[in-house]
């Protein structure tokens, strides 16, 4: 059974994030590579998403979809694709 956004909200608060909240892409949204101070987590609800590390020695691309958790270590670059029916998920920070 899905989680709904306030059971998945606070799993991810669970897991030690204090700022937590939800965030919904359009279909086929992209976002160039980039960075983030913090480590950051993604949970997703809903939809797909397709990530890559540009700058590992061979990058891969990974789909994840409803139910994947997905942690970005701090000052990793990373690029991302949304899925054609657009992707929710909560984001941890």
């Amino acid at each position: 059974m899905a989680l709904s956004r306030s059971e998945a909200e606070a799993k991810v608060k669970s897991w030690g994030f204090s700022h937590v909240f939800t965030w919904t892409d359009s279909p086929n949204s992209h976002y160039p590579p980039h960075s983030h101070a913090g480590l950051t987590t993604h949970l997703i609800l809903k939809g797909e998403l397709t990530l890559t590390y540009p700058k590992d020695a061979l990058p891969e691309k990974t789909t994840f979809g409803v139910g994947a958790r997905i942690d970005v270590d701090a000052e990793k670059v990373h690029e991302v694709w949304i899925g054609k029916e657009g992707c929710t998920y909560v984001i941890g920070e």
